[in-house]
């Protein structure tokens, strides 16, 4: 099965503290460590790991950090369709506290594909069995939308407000603001909308409730928990699992996020 992700990436330096600092605050680390991130990245490995031929389309800083976060995610087994751009590469700064939380702190403009990126091979969408949008312009939507299954996420409602595209399904928040659908915001309005709302689970339409699944392991993190729920999400619906099934996946996936470091999930439970 080939899936492939539209989406940017940050190079990420995670810090676990015992709490987040308040106003004025000092805390000490007591692990460090760093990888290649943000959303494209996070969900392109995801695939990766549920045995996918995972492509990356994306665009790196022309940076030592740029080319340090290609070779990483090529070495983790995602195919890297990049273009580098003569800017810093984007960087991410992300504490994780005693009970697993993440707060990020981002640093640099988000670097999104463009459909006139001509060095990113688009025609290529055409013979994947599913694309997963994270960021990108309207090009690199249209291009995105020649794969048989297109979702989406809620993160990018600007561009998705103006295109006509009709996605498959549409993954959004119930808590986080900024990644929260209204119906009637698109049009035409998305096959399925999914809302998350963390271990309460979620919302499907059409479909209704459904639960999330507890994490099989100790709780590390809950860095890339949402991007991995969207791309199991993705890879079921390109294998033809119904929607209920579809939303069990999916959910398997963000609790095995919660159990591994950063941008590395944990198997997923049997």
């Amino acid at each position: 099965m080939h899936i492939s992700v539209v989406g940017h990436v940050e190079w990420v330096e995670f810090a676990r503290v015992e709490a987040v600092p308040r106003p004025g605050g000092i805390v000490h680390a007591h692990g460090t460590w760093a990888q290649a991130g943000g959303g494209g990245a996070v969900a392109a490995l995801q695939l990766a790991r549920l045995g996918a031929e995972a492509s990356l389309f994306t665009v790196l800083g022309d940076d030592e950090l740029g080319r340090r976060a290609h070779a990483e995610l090529m070495g983790a087994g995602v195919q890297m369709q990049a273009a580098f751009r003569p800017e810093p590469q984007r960087r991410a700064f992300c504490h994780v506290d005693e009970q697993g939380e993440r707060t990020i702190t981002v640093l640099g403009e988000k670097l999104r594909p463009l459909g006139a990126d001509a060095v990113l091979p688009w025609e290529s969408l055409a013979r994947a069995d599913a694309v997963y949008f994270v960021s990108g312009d309207l090009g690199a939507l249209r291009h995105a939308r020649r794969a048989p299954i297109l979702v989406a996420t809620a993160r990018e409602l600007g561009a998705l407000r103006t295109s006509g595209v009709e996605l498959d399904a549409l993954v959004g928040s119930g808590e986080d603001e900024s990644e929260r659908y209204q119906p009637g915001e698109l049009e035409p309005p998305p096959r399925l909308v999914v809302s998350t709302a963390g271990a309460l689970g979620g919302w499907a339409q059409p479909g209704g409730p459904y639960t999330a699944t507890p994490p099989s392991r100790p709780i590390e993190d809950a860095y890339g928990c949402g991007d991995c729920f969207a791309a199991g999400l993705t890879f079921a619906l390109a294998q033809g699992l119904p929607t209920s099934d579809a939303l069990d996946f999916a959910a398997r996936c963000g609790a095995a996020a919660l159990t591994g470091r950063g941008v590395f999930a944990a198997p997923l439970a049997p």
